[in-house]
């Protein structure tokens, strides 16, 4: 058999449809006909001497054979695509492109963009929300922005801001605010808890920390993201809890309170960024992160 690498088309429209498991989305994704798919598949399977494919229903399901070379093929695709980003993205007027939670980005980066542009002009950041799938591996990205814990991946350069404190907030909007703003950590296992599906164990981490049995605590409404959650307290909705960094403006303004404080947590806010990428801009981001967190601090 020979050893030369199969045609680069065959090999595109493999990795397409193992990875998107369709011949069809394989054809509208590379902009050709499901025919023209189908003919590359088999141009590699008689390439290779295997099958790559075996039939599932109507579908279609890999071999072992088509597994191996998926993933193979899927790592080297993402590589290439990484590198011609780079590439592409390379000159100094490039943006830097930072992935963090909506979250993160609507209640503590928006309020301080303008300072950020002011402070590092030739930055030229450019902000990419996302709720957990976003990953600086991935082309498109040049760091992250994330709360999370160590250890630390390898093939990541981390910078560490600062430690995540989480603690309950509520407004003065709230019914009960009046009563419960001089009572103690216990009062809570009073109160219906307003809580996000995207971090279930914030509750329970900060009963722990402060002597209260977690299982003693109940809920009331839930929300998806954090941000709906502090939107919901500041209205008044009832008592959420949320890192001191992403609370800070409105404990400032009045517009929520912390009357039992912040429990240090082991997360990090840090900035991740690929060793393969690591630049001047990620550490000169970085600084400026770590002097904006240290100045805006706790109310």
């Amino acid at each position: 058999m020979s050893r030369d690498l199969p045609p680069l088309n065959a090999l595109r429209a493999f990795e397409a449809t193992a990875r998107l498991n369709s011949v069809s989305q394989a054809a509208e994704q590379l902009h050709v006909t499901h025919g023209a798919v189908s003919r590359q598949l088999k141009v590699l399977e008689e390439h290779l001497g295997v099958s790559l494919f075996s039939k599932d229903g109507r579908g279609l399901k890999l071999t072992d054979a088509g597994i191996r070379l998926r993933d193979a093929s899927g790592e080297a695709f993402d590589r290439l695509r990484s590198v011609c980003a780079e590439l592409s993205q390379g000159s100094a007027d490039a943006p830097f492109v930072l992935g963090c939670s909506g979250s993160l980005l609507a209640r503590w980066f928006i309020p301080r963009l303008g300072r950020l542009n002011a402070d590092l002009p030739d930055l030229r950041l450019h902000l990419s929300a996302g709720e957990g799938d976003l990953d600086p591996r991935r082309p498109g990205l040049d760091a992250l922005l994330v709360f999370a814990e160590p250890p630390w991946p390898a093939d990541m350069q981390v910078f560490e801001l600062a430690s995540e404190r989480i603690g309950p907030v509520m407004s003065p909007r709230f019914a009960r605010f009046e009563s419960l703003r001089a009572a103690p950590a216990t009062a809570l296992l009073n109160e219906p808890l307003l809580q996000t599906m995207s971090r279930l164990q914030a509750w329970p981490s900060w009963a722990k920390h402060n002597g209260i049995n977690p299982d003693a605590l109940h809920y009331g409404q839930g929300f998806e993201h954090l941000y709906y959650l502090l939107e919901a307290a500041v209205s008044g909705l009832g008592i959420a809890i949320a890192p001191e960094q992403l609370v800070a403006d409105d404990l400032k303004a009045g517009r929520l309170a912390a009357p039992w404080g912040f429990s240090e947590t082991p997360a990090q806010l840090a900035l991740w960024v690929p060793k393969r990428a690591a630049d001047g801009r990620a550490r000169q981001l970085a600084q400026w992160l770590g002097q904006e967190l240290a100045r805006s601090g706790p109310a």
